[in-house]
């Protein structure tokens, strides 16, 4: 399956200076969500790319417009909500760090460096997204309350829904998701 991380595009068209990338990136850094017919356009256009084999949508839709065009577009089997407690994803979110050479994630929680702001692979040194400092990380929240949860029930609605407990670590979270599709 091919994974797609809005996130992860939207990061990408920044770096490239383009217009779209730009306008992204004024979002992004203040916690906003872009908006919809933006990220409407270009995660249509990347599933456009696809031949016959599944995908995995990270960060979209968050909206109920995304949703929509999305169903009307190719649909989906299955939302999977991971459910976490907002201070606990404001603590986890906040503590994510990123080397500069190779782009390796750490998370000072529970996955640290072996030297404190050093990539234990290239030791490039890391660094923080904008996205991901306390304050945006509370907006980032607050947006995503207001504008992404109503789509827990778009979907539950529609039979799509699965909802995993998101509080346990990562290696838990993944074994459970994997048996909840199995299942199905």
């Amino acid at each position: 399956m091919v994974h797609i991380a809005s996130g992860d595009l939207f990061r990408q068209a920044a770096e490239s200076g383009t217009e779209l990338g730009k306008l992204a990136k004024s979002y992004m850094e203040k916690g906003l969500l872009v908006p919809d017919e933006v990220t409407i356009k270009l995660i249509l256009e990347q599933l456009s790319h696809l031949d016959d084999r599944g995908f995995i949508l990270d960060g979209f839709p968050r909206t109920r417009a995304q949703a929509e065009a999305l169903e009307k577009s190719v649909g989906i089997d299955r939302a999977i909500y991971l459910e976490v407690p907002k201070e606990e994803l404001i603590q986890r979110l906040s503590s994510r760090w990123i080397c500069q050479n190779c782009q390796t994630p750490y998370n000072l929680l529970s996955h640290p460096p072996k030297v404190a702001g050093r990539c234990d692979l290239c030791g490039g040194k890391l660094y923080q997204r904008e996205d991901d400092k306390e304050e945006t990380v509370r907006k980032r929240i607050e947006v995503y309350l207001e504008e992404t949860a109503p789509l827990l029930d778009f979907y539950a609605r529609r039979g799509k829904l699965i909802e995993v407990d998101g509080r346990k670590q990562v290696e838990e979270v993944a074994a459970d998701l994997l048996q909840t599709l199995e299942k199905l």
